[in-house]
């Protein structure tokens, strides 16, 4: 008896570096001897979104560990991982005539690409 498992890929976190004061717990006699907190900058890694084109492999590859695992647990194994491709394009066609003895032009592009979707694996029940 076979098992199929489908584990999502997921796209990666993309995201920018943020400055911010952070107190630092400490305070100083400020001007006319009033007492000012101490701060120190701090840089931290702000997520901002996903990739549309990247997936996060890190992600996947332990999201799939844990599929496996779980199907060793169960008393499979792993026959195969298959992965599910999945893909996006564009493109663009116009034509434009010219006036009276004059020709026409035009132009066209077109892009596309795929990326993983996920994977499928299949396992096979171990009788022993």
């Amino acid at each position: 008896m076979n098992k199929i498992v489908y584990v999502e890929a997921f796209f990666k976190p993309v995201g920018k570096e943020v400055t911010r004061k952070v107190p630092t717990g400490e305070t100083t006699k400020g001007f006319l001897g009033f007492e000012k907190e101490v701060t120190k900058k701090v840089t931290e890694w702000q997520q901002t979104g996903y990739s549309n084109r990247e997936i996060d492999g890190q992600r996947l590859s332990a999201d799939i560990d844990v599929a496996v695992r779980q199907l060793n647990r169960e008393g499979y194994e792993v026959v195969s991982v298959t992965p599910v491709i999945s893909g996006a394009y564009d493109f663009k066609y116009e034509v434009k005539f010219g006036g009276v003895n004059h020709g026409g032009g035009g132009y066209g592009y077109g892009y596309g690409y795929s990326y993983t979707e996920g994977v499928t694996i299949i396992g096979k029940r171990v009788t022993t």
